[in-house]
């Protein structure tokens, strides 16, 4: 598996990766997205595939029992409650802001994600206060400043230790670029530089794809899986070629 190249943008991890070698650009200069689409093309008509895609991005031991979220018309609520403290939802493409992203307002993007106990604590807050912001017809920027706003209130709790998250459906859709997916895992750590667990060496498969910024800045780090949740084989899947 070869390693690719990547840039940072800010949060959402994997779309950090995959927008690889597009240059940064402004809001509204030449992006395929300048502004919000009709709200209604975020949203999935049937409810119960919106749950089953979330489903579908861990394995089913752990996603069977987990809380599932969908998103409603003022942020996402709970479609099924769960037992064992995980929590899998489907992201859009604003579920982390940052104006270097040229896909923010793509309305095809699906992300399925499922957070371990300590991530829906600490993580979740984020995506919930990004979508609540998103479906008030905010525009980026104001999305972008009132995810500050609530770091600075401590809306948004600190970070857990051990958190992490599962992306292994083999239904999402998390660019226009590439293949538009590929399985993978994140994990959430303090920022450091050099970022640990050797990411971002030659030849190390664990990848630094954003950060989380705030008072105390989170990197996200990225390594990829050969497999799809149901067990499928991915050996040369999407974006991780």
């Amino acid at each position: 598996m070869n390693r690719v190249t990547r840039i940072g943008w800010g949060f959402f991890a994997l779309f950090a990766m995959l927008s690889a070698g597009r240059p940064a650009q402004a809001e509204g200069a030449n992006t395929p997205y300048p502004s919000m689409a009709s709200v209604e093309q975020y949203f999935m008509p049937d409810r119960n595939a919106e749950i089953a895609l979330a489903r579908s991005a861990a394995p089913k031991a752990i996603s069977s029992e987990a809380e599932i979220l969908v998103l409603g018309r003022h942020g996402y609520e709970t479609a099924s409650q769960g037992t064992n403290g995980w929590v899998c939802m489907v992201e859009r493409a604003w579920a982390y802001p940052d104006n270097s992203f040229p896909e923010f307002w793509n309305p095809k993007i699906r992300g399925p994600e499922c957070l371990n106990p300590p991530a829906a604590r600490s993580i979740l807050p984020i995506t919930r206060k990004t979508a609540e912001l998103a479906l008030a017809g905010r525009s980026k920027a104001e999305i972008i400043a009132g995810v500050e706003e609530a770091f600075a209130k401590k809306e948004v709790p600190a970070l857990e230790p051990g958190a992490m998250g599962y992306m292994m459906s083999k239904n999402a859709y998390l660019t226009d670029a590439a293949d538009h997916n590929g399985p993978h895992l994140m994990f959430y750590l303090p920022h450091k530089d050099p970022p640990p667990w050797g990411a971002d060496v030659p030849d190390s498969p664990v990848m630094r794809g954003a950060q989380i910024k705030g008072v105390q800045p989170i990197d996200i780090l990225v390594i990829p899986v050969g497999q799809w949740s149901d067990g499928t084989m991915a050996p040369h899947a999407g974006i991780f070629k």
